[in-house]
């Protein structure tokens, strides 16, 4: 086992670095998924936006950003991209909010979507000979969906 392997088991054991390591699964998701996602004329940002979108209905692009996590104006330049592409349709809300709705186009593009974000999943589970079912991923849901909540409110 070479000292880079041994000194990062060394380190992991420090719950600290935890952030890193996610971050290091992101940018990895991004590397490996984006060209699959280019081909549909996304990016793996808009394949999260579309999800989003799919299972919220009368969402609003403020509701988007926040429910990911992201910045406003990001999200409003890829809902603006994939409302060019046809994927989604914006109209009006209640005051200034605009309701997002995916277009039979943006209907069509969820499973591949859905097939790509899981696939890289399972194949990054395997590869490491972790299970779906791990007490791992029941612990990260449960620290996400308490940020996403504290975003909402």
């Amino acid at each position: 086992m070479s000292i880079l392997k041994l000194e990062r088991k060394r380190i992991l054991k420090d719950i600290g670095y935890l952030a890193q390591d996610i971050s290091i699964l992101h940018r990895q998701y991004y590397k490996d998924t984006g060209k699959l996602f280019k081909e549909q004329k996304l990016n793996p940002t808009a394949a999260c936006i579309l999800l989003t979108i799919k299972d919220n209905s009368n969402i609003n692009q403020n509701q988007v950003a926040k429910s990911l996590v992201i910045d406003k104006g990001l999200a409003t330049r890829e809902i603006k991209k994939m409302q060019k592409l046809g994927y989604l349709t914006k109209t009006a809300g209640t005051g200034k909010s605009i309701i997002l709705s995916l277009t039979d186009s943006g209907e069509k593009v969820i499973p591949v979507i859905q097939s790509i974000r899981s696939k890289w999943w399972e194949d990054r589970f395997a590869d490491a000979g972790i299970q779906p079912d791990s007490p791992l991923v029941a612990g990260i849901e449960k620290v996400v969906d308490s940020i996403v909540d504290e975003n909402l409110e």
